[in-house]
């Protein structure tokens, strides 16, 4: 009976959203692709191998399942693993890591005609959400047919997931406690399951899996190009402020311009969060009184800004908007100091282990809700946390007159980062356990059968 409520909840649902789906649909081309596949008509998988089905909401989830991937096939090497997504983002991501080695297919809807299609077409040995999406009507189709199904990188947003699962708390613990198991990133957020009344048999501490992709080095490819590009040369001191959220990059240019005062000859690059602030941003710069370089403007390869070529040679010392996508990465690894946005305005942070990974000292404000990590390094002494424009300023100040200090801060935040890593490794065990086997003991082992003792 609660399927089919369900259904009809699912149903109304779609009615009153239909014109706005129908828009997107016919101006951005979107929904349109795997139509079918949202009804349960995903690829019939033949023979007799066991599947793991890995799903994983849009890009980020996605990324996190490669090394997950990696090591299921390094213990389990007799299954094979299917990947699915829901947002075309997701999928394209999907695409580019795993196919055409591994099906890559959408996820369904979540009526139960479709769900049953669905798992009845895969016949999985075991289905994997990566952080979450779960679904009352796909795990209930599951259990009836003794399907295991496991969170692994779990978590619950502070600010929007958690508030929205606690007002309807019993039926939120109810759908939690019909998975098998879920292996969440941290305490933190291990004690909001248990308050949503999750039994704590259902949970275990794995880890997050981002630290295990995290590139634990001193380089990164592409930098010196970037750094060739914009002009930047091994002595400059460069100050990256990444991930910034709107109405933060007037505070960060506020502190910018009190250590320019202290420190002439020092760079910053601004890289904001969501590609479609870029001209806002670069606006904002410009109102401020800084010369602005953007990195759009100037591909590798580039010799403008030290020849002068293509017109008015653009001051070395300009604010450099990183107005691109997939390139954060390469500014951090050019940087002397990073501050990682989205955390003094209240958006909950953005990612600080990107940055710690390559060995930068690294700061953030107080906004931190989203990343419970971040309050870990902060405790650690691994970095630092501050709140307003005077305090940053102070923090940048302090790291370039004491660059000893500085870089031995940004030793001690990628050792941290190194000595987070495992958590995939964890989740593995933990699906080996589900399936029957007995974890490999040493890297690159297979996992074996468990032996059952007889009564």
């Amino acid at each position: 009976m609660t399927g089919w409520l369900l259904n009809i909840l699912y149903g109304l649902a779609i009615v009153a959203f239909c014109p706005v789906w129908l828009m997107r649909m016919f101006r951005h081309g979107k929904y349109r692709r795997d139509f079918s596949e949202r009804f349960g008509f995903s690829p019939r998988l033949y023979g007799l191998q066991p599947t793991i089905w890995i799903h994983g909401v849009s890009v980020g989830e996605v990324n996190a399942a490669k090394a997950l991937v990696a090591e299921i096939h390094s213990q389990l090497p007799d299954y094979r693993v299917v990947i699915t997504s829901t947002t075309d983002t997701g999928l394209a991501a999907a695409g580019r890591l795993f196919a055409p080695a591994h099906k890559v297919f959408r996820w369904p809807m979540d009526f139960t005609f479709a769900v049953a299609a669905a798992v009845r077409r895969i016949r999985p040995a075991m289905v994997i959400l990566i952080e979450g999406d779960v679904w009352p009507n796909f795990v209930r189709t599951c259990r009836r047919r003794d399907i295991p199904v496991i969170v692994v990188n779990a978590r619950l947003g502070p600010r929007k997931g958690f508030p929205r699962y606690r007002l309807i708390r019993p039926l939120a613990g109810r759908l939690f406690n019909s998975l098998t198991a879920i292996g969440v990133q941290h305490e933190t957020y291990a004690e909001m399951f248990r308050s949503l009344g999750v039994r704590d048999e259902k949970l275990t501490v794995t880890g997050m899996m981002k630290y295990d992709t995290a590139v634990i080095d001193q380089r990164v490819a592409g930098q010196d190009e970037l750094a060739a590009a914009m002009g930047i040369s091994p002595d400059d001191k460069i100050l990256v402020a990444g991930g910034t959220g709107h109405g933060e990059e007037q505070i960060i240019l506020d502190a910018f311009a009190e250590v320019r005062r202290e420190h002439p000859g020092v760079r910053l690059v601004i890289v904001p969060r969501k590609p479609e602030r870029f001209d806002e941003v670069a606006r904002t710069i410009s109102a401020c009184g800084f010369a602005l370089i953007r990195r759009s403007e100037i591909p590798d390869g580039s010799t403008r800004l030290t020849t002068g070529g293509a017109g008015e040679k653009i001051s070395p010392e300009a604010v450099i908007l990183g107005d691109t996508m997939g390139e954060l990465r390469k500014f951090y690894a050019l940087a002397y100091a990073v501050f990682v946005g989205r955390s003094l305005v209240p958006d909950g942070g953005s990612d600080m282990i990107e940055a710690a990974a390559l060995s930068k000292p690294v700061a953030c404000g107080p906004h931190t809700f989203n990343f419970p990590q971040a309050e870990s390094m902060v405790a650690a002494g691994c970095g630092r946390r501050v709140v307003d424009a005077g305090e940053l300023a102070g923090v940048w100040n302090e790291w370039l007159e004491k660059p000893d200090a500085a870089a031995g801060l940004g030793r001690d935040a990628q050792q941290f980062i190194r000595a987070q890593t495992g958590a995939t490794k964890r989740n593995v065990e933990l699906i080996c356990r589900i399936l029957g086997r007995v974890p490999a003991l040493a890297p690159g082992g297979i996992a074996t059968d468990a032996i059952l003792e007889k009564a």
